[in-house]
């Protein structure tokens, strides 16, 4: 099992390049991030290089204070396009092969069809990059009123469009929040998951803590398949080089 440092979260007090390469120090397979856009792509696509690490995703911005993300907002959609254009260019520039599309706090009709709309102008601006569109549920305690709320809301939608380029972020700390059953759940919908995240429940933090069993679920993925690395997007208490130990037991598996 690979594993990819999630830099929204962990050395998020130093500047991407140099997170970058303290992920690399540590023995992570990758990275990925939230957003980067203060940083200048040429200086994280040295970093990437240097390292050998690829940034496997970055998200599309939140918005102002209390939107989270832009997609189905429906008086938003030139500010939405304009976030995708954004992220795109910038994942082409560090070689990036996915971008996270976050939908925003917002509910209804009106949204379901903004959203749709937006998520095929996505997918149309990334086919040329070859890069995936992730869509992500986000569970209501962390993220009250956000518009995509559980699996099978976004597994309907991705069905729906039907899209090569669109596929499912399966987040194991938000799926079990609102779904639980993970296993069962990640085996339904591998065909249509793009990344794979962890964390612990329910305080989001190192993964060898709180009530999932990471051991048993990330060996039950690998046995269904499951090659790409796996994101560790948890907030760890402290310095991150001390919230570590998880990760060395799957080193010494190596």
């Amino acid at each position: 099992m690979r594993f990819s440092a999630n830099l929204g979260f962990l050395w998020n007090d130093l500047p991407l390049p140099e997170a970058i390469r303290q992920a690399k120090a540590a023995g992570f397979d990758a990275v990925e991030c939230h957003w980067p856009y203060n940083t200048p792509a040429e200086d994280v696509a040295r970093a990437l290089t240097d390292t050998g690490l690829t940034m496997l995703g970055l998200n599309t911005r939140r918005g102002a204070s209390g939107e989270n993300g832009l997609l189905a907002l429906p008086d938003r959609v030139q500010d939405a396009r304009a976030a995708i254009d954004e992220a795109i260019a910038y994942a082409v520039k560090i070689k990036t092969p996915s971008v996270h599309v976050m939908a925003g706090n917002t509910s209804g009709d009106e949204a379901h069809r903004t959203y749709l709309e937006n998520l095929r102008y996505a997918c149309l601006k990334a086919r040329p990059h070859q890069i995936t569109i992730l869509i992500e549920p986000l569970n209501p305690y962390d993220a009250p009123g956000y518009f995509l709320k559980c699996a099978k809301q976004a597994e309907a939608i991705i069905r729906e469009l039907n899209l090569p380029e669109l596929r499912l972020m399966f987040d194991v700390y938000h799926q079990q929040i609102t779904g639980g059953d993970i296993c069962c759940n990640f085996k339904k919908l591998l065909p249509i998951i793009g990344h794979v995240q962890i964390a612990s429940v329910p305080e989001r933090s190192r993964p060898d803590t709180g009530e999932i069993n990471y051991r048993f679920i990330l060996s039950y993925m690998r046995d269904l398949g499951w090659q790409r690395p796996v994101g560790a997007e948890y907030r760890p208490a402290g310095a991150t080089e001390g919230s570590l130990g998880w990760l060395k037991p799957y080193q010494n598996e190596l």
